[in-house]
């Protein structure tokens, strides 16, 4: 049994290594590319639209207000990001029906990735709500002490995204793997279902820390400007 994709070797040439993880990350990414071309291709501005558009719309106007009721006031300019991390993540596990193909996002490389893109989106969107000044003040909020403590939330709470996110992973395919193994003849479709059920949580889960962390930034340090303004 392989406890991660990367130990699946496609082609080597010395350090360099082609591995299942970059193969079918780029695999997924190409679907989505894809996938996004073909379905807004034919959008319609009209009041007569295709099932399909409707369908799309409802799928966005939902995540646009699953955003909103974390406390991002302005959801539309948040879909672009967060949409992204959940149809890549939930992409991702949804082949796994696949013959032959491993999700990704069993290999912490990748989760890694994702959470690298967190952290740099949180900063990115407070700088851009608050500005460089007022994001940096809140580091130091309500006290020049908490400077290091705040520095060190940053990266630990990256690191905690990106454990979670390949520790469930890793943990719901061995599950779906080993009880296979037991009941090869019984059960497949229902492990395969749970497989996907576990892929499809995660990907939510990770997408809603995201949002969280997000709204964080551009929401919690607007207070002390707000304080200051009624002083």
């Amino acid at each position: 049994m392989r406890f991660s994709p990367d130990e699946m070797i496609f082609w080597q040439e010395g350090f360099f290594k082609l591995n299942a993880t970059i193969m079918f990350t780029w695999g997924v990414m190409l679907v989505l590319v894809v996938g996004s071309r073909l379905i807004t291709r034919k959008l319609s501005t009209d009041l007569k639209r295709s099932r399909w558009q409707n369908l799309l719309e409802i799928i966005i106007t939902t995540i646009e207000k699953q955003i909103e009721e974390i406390g991002l006031r302005h959801p539309k300019k948040y879909l672009s990001f967060l949409g992204t991390l959940f149809l890549f993540v939930a992409t991702a596990n949804l082949f796994t029906v696949i013959p032959g193909y491993e999700a990704p996002t069993g290999s912490l490389s990748t989760t890694a990735a994702l959470a690298l893109c967190v952290f740099i989106a949180v900063p990115y969107f407070g700088i851009e709500e608050q500005g460089v000044r007022g994001y940096l003040k809140s580091y130091v909020i309500p006290t020049v002490i908490m400077l290091p403590f705040n520095i060190i939330s940053e990266f630990s709470r990256t690191l905690a995204l990106a454990v979670r996110l390949f520790g469930n992973m890793m943990s719901g395919a061995m599950i779906v793997a080993i009880l296979l193994i037991i009941t090869p003849f019984i059960f497949p479709i229902i492990m395969t279902a749970l497989g996907l059920l576990i892929g499809m949580v995660q990907a939510y889960i990770f997408t809603i820390l995201a949002a969280v962390y997000i709204a964080a930034a551009t929401h919690v340090r607007k207070l002390k400007p707000d304080l200051d303004a009624r002083h």
